[in-house]
C-alpha cells in the first residue's frame, strides 16, 4: 500500500522538511528524519517508534551519512523515497563572500546532497525502485538576483546534477523529481537559517537592499503555504510517471516563464551569430 512507503527526509527539524515529516506521519507513512541535532527532531516530532526514526546526521561526513542510511534500512527494512531538503541560504555578492563562505554553502547544499544520493542509490538500485526529490529553488533556474549568486549557483548545481541523475537511474526503475520552490512561509529567511556576508561592501547597494527586504519585508510574508507544498510532493510521489521538473508557487511559475522568455528572445536576436560557427 502507498502509506507503507518509508521516506528518508534530510533537514527535517525545521522548514519544509519539518512540515513534510509531520504530514507524512499523520498520513500513516513511515519516516526516517535527519538533522544535525537529533534532540531538535525529538522535541519537534517525538521519539523513535515503529513509524518514526529521528537520526543525527552530518551531511558533510560520508561515514555519518552512510550510518544514518543503514540505521533507517535496519529500522524499516527499506527506504522508498529520499527527500534531499537540507540546505541553507547565503546572501552576499561574489566579491564579498570569502572562499570559505562560498565553499561552505556548496558543501552543504551540493556535496551533502551528493553524499545522500551516493549512499541511498545502492539500495534503490538493488530493489529496482525508489524516488528522489531533490529540493532546488527557483533560484536554481533563474539566478538574476543581486546578492544571491553563490546560493543560486549551489541550486543550479543541484538542478544540473539532478537532471544527470534522472538520466542515469531511470533504467533501474528509480524516479527523480527536481523541485523548484518559490517563497514559502517557513524559517528559511530567519536568523540562523540564512548566512550573511562577514565582510559586506557598501558599494553594492542593490545587494544591501535585498538583504533588508528579505529580512524585514519578505520574511513572514511569503506567499507560499508550506502545507500545500507538501501536499504537492506527496501527490507527485504517488504518480506512476512523475515529472522531472516541478515548480512550486505562483511566483516560481512566473519567474520560470520570465527566464524562458529571456532565453528565447536572446536565442532569436543572436541566431545568426549563434548558427554561424559550423565548418
Amino acid at each position: 500500500m502507498e502509506t507503507n512507503k518509508v521516506w528518508f527526509v534530510t533537514g527535517a527539524s525545521k522548514g519544509l522538511g519539518l512540515v513534510l515529516a509531520k504530514k507524512l506521519l499523520a498520513s500513516g507513512y513511515k519516516v526516517a528524519a535527519t538533522s544535525r541535532n537529533v534532540n531538535s527532531l525529538i522535541s519537534e516530532i517525538g521519539s523513535a517508534s515503529d513509524s518514526f526514526l529521528p537520526l543525527e546526521m552530518d551531511l558533510l561526513t560520508e561515514n555519518s551519512v552512510q550510518a544514518a542510511v543503514q540505521k533507517a534500512i535496519s529500522h524499516f527494512n527499506t527506504i522508498d523515497v529520499v527527500v534531499n531538503n537540507a540546505g541553507y541560504g547565503q546572501i552576499g555578492t561574489l566579491e564579498e563572500l570569502s572562499d570559505e563562505e562560498s565553499r561552505s554553502n556548496f558543501d552543504v547544499n551540493v556535496f551533502g546532497l551528493l553524499n545522500v544520493i551516493r549512499n541511498t542509490m545502492p539500495h534503490f538500485r538493488a530493489q529496482k525502485s525508489g524516488h528522489f526529490f531533490n529540493i532546488s529553488s527557483i533560484g536554481g533556474y533563474h539566478g538574476g538576483f543581486a546578492g544571491w549568486g553563490i546560493y543560486c549557483s549551489t541550486k543550479f548545481a543541484v538542478s544540473g546534477l539532478t537532471e544527470g541523475l534522472q538520466a542515469e537511474v531511470k533504467e533501474f526503475g528509480v524516479n527523480v523529481t527536481l523541485v523548484y520552490p518559490g517563497y514559502f512561509r517557513t524559517s528559511f529567511l530567519s536568523e540562523g537559517s540564512m548566512g550573511l556576508p562577514k565582510n559586506p561592501i557598501a558599494d553594492y547597494e542593490e545587494a544591501r537592499q535585498s538583504v533588508i527586504a528579505h529580512q524585514n519585508e519578505i520574511n513572514g510574508n511569503q506567499p507560499g503555504d508550506p502545507e500545500k507544498a507538501i501536499d504537492a510532493l506527496i501527490q507527485i510521489s504517488k504518480e506512476k510517471n512523475p515529472p522531472l521538473h516541478l515548480f512550486l508557487g505562483q511566483d516560481a511559475y512566473d519567474m520560470a516563464n520570465s527566464k524562458i522568455e529571456i532565453v528565447k528572445t536572446e536565442l532569436e536576436n543572436w541566431k545568426e551569430l549563434t548558427t554561424s560557427t559550423s565548418f
